[in-house]
């Protein structure tokens, strides 16, 4: 037999080292090196039929001109928001990962959108977490057909492989892939080693056969995906479903898209009868009481091809600590320090002996630079204890220097508020549209001041 050999590899970078140390010398993490055991040498050749794209032997070498550009077709899952997160559709012989907390929803969504490609295509749930009864009583719950969906419960790659072959799906559902077990690789199941060698081998599977493999993968307490960081190179798509356990809400965000954006954003809303798509995502984040309450703000951000509107609030009270706390939810903390020190320089408010807690509601979490306005003007507004008038909507870039800098397709932002009722807004003056929308009021302006003065 031959000697089968061991690496000692990174958890969070997948970087190899010759012998275990405390702290990996690439991404400079601590405790995350642990030895796996490679396939041996020998059965390389048996397993030659896995490796590389089917014709990889007749392989020549072409220039760029020569390559086809034929648009690949997409296969519709049949629910918008996940195709608009995958860019347009799922892409054949793509590997996509799609991870979660406990209860947010995975296996549900997987399951409504294989019943509803079952009818127009061969299909493929391979469940090794559950049982076939525990996925038949849950599409009998959701009211899902059930008749055409075919179902297959194993963990061993290499037979799920050659199940595959006999019937060829066009899209399959691994669920999950953290329990899923390579033969030749001698360690648990979920362990670095066995998720990297079932997930290269899946996804080499995938380009072999031209099969839309979905894998279920579980996420850590930080939120991100379990497993070796390689996981998430050789994959071609993933995406996140995130939700707060006591909402009902789910967002769905890609984290990498080789066949599209990734910053799109999918909304979900889970009910008796599985996930509902939000078509409307703005209508949810704009629940606000008719009374105008201080530190409220709705400002418009951007997320991937679409404007959305999400309420901002804040709350500066005085400090009884020697430190005053900065707590964000749903925003960049070092940012708020930065725009307080803004504030300070060219709006002359101090808050240095100040609480300032900032929240976004619904549970978004917002990366866009356009909501710096809105936040200034939601301490403002709180520090001052007066309300911002409710028709009043926000966005804006602020710079070091205290100039309100553009954002991307300010014209759609403002038609988007238009469309929910808001009559003025508060904008960059290099947003300022050639014609306002109607019954809308824009104020374009240049410096924090004038914004501060606009109130």
């Amino acid at each position: 037999m031959a000697k089968s050999k061991t690496a000692f590899v990174c958890g969070e970078c997948g970087g190899e080292f010759p012998r275990w140390q405390g702290q990996c010398s690439e991404c400079k993490e601590w405790n995350t090196i642990s030895e796996i055991r490679l396939a041996p040498a020998a059965s390389a050749g048996r397993n030659s039929r896995f490796s590389g794209y089917a014709g990889a032997q007749d392989s020549k070498v072409q220039t760029l001109d020569e390559i086809s550009l034929t648009e690949i077709p997409r296969i519709n899952s049949g629910f918008k928001e996940l195709d608009r997160v995958l860019g347009g559709g799922m892409v054949a012989g793509s590997a996509i990962l799609i991870g979660g907390n406990p209860g947010a929803g995975k296996s549900t969504l997987l399951l409504q959108v294989m019943c509803g490609l079952a009818s127009r295509m061969k299909t493929l749930y391979v469940t090794g977490e559950e049982s076939l009864q525990q996925v038949a009583m849950r599409a009998q719950r959701l009211g899902l057909p059930r008749d055409q969906l075919r179902m297959l419960s194993e963990t061993s790659v290499e037979q799920i492989c050659h199940t595959a072959r006999e019937e060829r799906p066009a899209v399959m559902v691994i669920d999950s892939i953290q329990v899923m077990h390579v033969a030749e690789v001698q360690s648990a199941p979920g362990s670095v080693s066995q998720v990297r060698e079932a997930a290269a081998q899946l996804t080499r599977f995938a380009k072999q056969q031209g099969v839309v493999i979905l894998m279920v993968g579980h996420v850590t307490k930080d939120g991100s995906l379990a497993g070796p960081k390689v996981l998430e190179h050789c994959i071609d798509c993933s995406i996140l479903l995130d939700g707060a356990s006591d909402s009902r809400f789910r967002t769905l965000r890609s984290h990498k898209n080789r066949f599209g954006a990734v910053n799109e954003l999918g909304v979900f809303a889970m009910t008796e009868t599985g996930m509902k798509e939000v078509s409307n995502p703005s209508a949810i984040f704009l629940s606000r009481g008719e009374e105008q309450t201080t530190g409220s703000v709705v400002m418009v951000i951007w997320e991937g091809t679409r404007p959305l509107l999400v309420e901002l609030q804040a709350l500066v009270d005085y400090s009884q600590l020697a430190n005053p706390r900065r707590v964000t939810v749903g925003l960049e903390h070092n940012r708020l320090a930065m725009l307080l020190a803004v504030l300070h320089r060219h709006g002359g408010l101090q808050m240095a002996d100040q609480d300032v807690f900032v929240n976004v509601v619904g549970g978004v979490r917002v990366e866009d630079t356009s909501a710096d306005l809105a936040l200034l003007l939601s301490l403002v507004s709180s520090f001052r204890d007066k309300a911002l008038p409710q028709e009043l909507v926000v966005f804006g870039e602020v710079g070091l220097s205290g100039e309100i800098r553009p954002v991307p397709s300010g014209q759609e932002r403002l038609m988007e508020a238009a469309k929910h009722g808001f009559t003025r807004a508060i904008v960059p003056w290099a947003n300022r549209p050639k014609q306002a929308p109607a019954g809308m009021e824009v104020i374009a302006v240049k410096k924090l001041d004038e914004a501060l003065e606009a109130l």
